[in-house]
């Protein structure tokens, strides 16, 4: 029998064991699904927060502000600097007649400048530094700090350093509720399979006494256990798609009285065959411990007999 002949008899003989026992089968596909629906739920709800990031971060500028007595050398000399930097995206220079024009058309701002004699406001340069991380940021502001004629480089790095730290510690919350739960998964997997080999156990023994390997075995029940844990999956995304409309109808309200737009987004196939792939391999790993501790019973109670 060659190698696809006998994987795929396996598996035929998976999908068997699974509408032979609806019930108990269905049970471990919906703890599946609900245990990995708390983590995949998180991780989605930290991705739409990491874009959320990226497009704030996208539109974050820094404001380099010049010395009254900063003169047009001054500024060619800046203006070099600024576009020898590549780590940036842009920037544009805002002369002193250009910022009074613009603070002019201000309500209320027109009649106070025009009191003031003489235009108070600096020349300056607005930057922007793309998605720089804040730490690199922080960096840049401090070296054109030192720049000749630079009086103040004005940048708000606070919030997305709070961002950034709440987002790590949202991953690592993730990735430990992904072991804890992914042991659970083991275990129950585990048990399950354990429930099958003993109602089969004469069926089992039959077959190693007339010549079956282990492998031929064992196989139909790792194919059993990855179909759960990928049914289980399947039903972890289901559950988040629906979820993620209900709460994108809420949000729709919600961000109509801010004039704003809130949009969660789903899995996207990477991350959704990744939950796949995962939930198929600890299905696989529960059933293969648990036929591996029975298969090693066996082998000892014929030795001792």
């Amino acid at each position: 029998m060659s190698w696809f002949s006998q994987h795929g008899h396996a598996l035929m003989r998976a999908f068997r064991q699974l509408a032979g026992t609806p019930v108990t089968s269905l049970l471990s596909i919906i703890v599946f699904g609900i245990v990995l629906s708390l983590p995949a739920g998180i991780f989605v709800l930290l991705e739409n927060l990491s874009e959320v990031s990226g497009r704030a971060t996208d539109s974050q500028q820094m404001t380099l502000m010049l010395d009254t007595t900063a003169r047009q050398a001054d500024v060619e000399l800046i203006n070099t600097r600024l576009e020898a930097l590549t780590t940036i995206e842009g920037f544009r220079f805002v002369s002193k007649e250009v910022a009074l024009d613009e603070l002019k058309q201000e309500n209320g701002m027109a009649e106070v400048m025009h009191n003031l004699g003489q235009n108070p406001l600096p020349d300056a340069f607005v930057i922007n530094p793309g998605r720089l991380p804040a730490n690199e940021i922080e960096k840049m502001q401090a070296m054109m700090q030192s720049w000749p004629k630079v009086a103040h480089v004005l940048v708000d790095t606070d919030w997305a350093r709070k961002l950034d730290a709440i987002l790590d510690v949202g991953r690592l919350v993730v990735m430990m509720l992904a072991a804890v739960f992914g042991t659970a998964l083991i275990i129950v997997m585990f048990n399950t399979i354990r429930l099958q080999l003993l109602t089969r156990r004469d069926e089992i023994e039959l077959s190693k006494w007339i010549g079956a390997t282990d492998g031929y075995i064992r196989r139909p029940f790792l194919y059993f256990g990855a179909l759960q844990g990928l049914l289980g999956a399947a039903l972890a995304w289901l559950l988040l798609y629906f979820m993620i409309i209900r709460l994108n109808e809420v949000l729709a309200e919600l961000a109509r009285l801010y004039d704003t737009t809130i949009t969660l987004h789903h899995l996207s196939w990477r991350d959704s065959l990744a939950l796949l792939l995962l939930s198929g391999a600890l299905g696989w790993i529960g059933a293969r411990g648990s036929v591996a501790r029975h298969l090693a019973q066996i082998d000892q109670e014929s030795s001792v007999s």
